[in-house]
């Protein structure tokens, strides 16, 4: 089994800086799968969850918004924001959910339906995450 790198950091600290085997995560390009030696590429990250495998482990992680460099040897992820089940309030995420899906079912002209669907699948992740 190949590693590689997998460095996450976000504004407030560095989230994860060990070796991985495999990282998937959804990109606006569609969900990715990424393994030691692949292509070099550069994508925008969608919200979703992002699973890391590693040393027969697997980790989750709710990953809302941010950039991804592929490297043959690496991957670093710029993200917004990223949390740990155990940092996730699950009662906020539900209010969110149903806040965001108020918003879209009653949109009016002065709704930005694009913000809100990113709200929507912001909470769906930190939901899925926990379950």
């Amino acid at each position: 089994m190949d590693n590689f790198r997998l460095k996450i950091i976000t504004p407030e600290r560095i989230f994860f800086d060990k070796d991985a085997y495999m990282v998937e995560l959804n990109t606006t390009e569609g969900e990715i799968g990424v393994y030691a030696g692949h292509i070099p590429m550069t994508c925008i990250i969608k919200p979703g969850i992002l699973t890391i495998r590693m040393d027969g482990e697997e980790k989750e992680a709710a990953l809302h918004s941010g950039f991804i460099q592929i490297l043959p040897d690496r991957v670093t992820i710029l993200a917004e924001v990223i949390e740990w089940p155990e940092e996730i309030d699950l009662h906020r995420a539900e209010a969110a959910m149903e806040r965001a899906k108020e918003r879209i079912a009653h949109r009016t002209s002065e709704t930005d339906i694009v913000r809100a669907e990113t709200a929507l699948m912001r909470a769906m992740a930190r939901i899925s995450v926990l379950k």
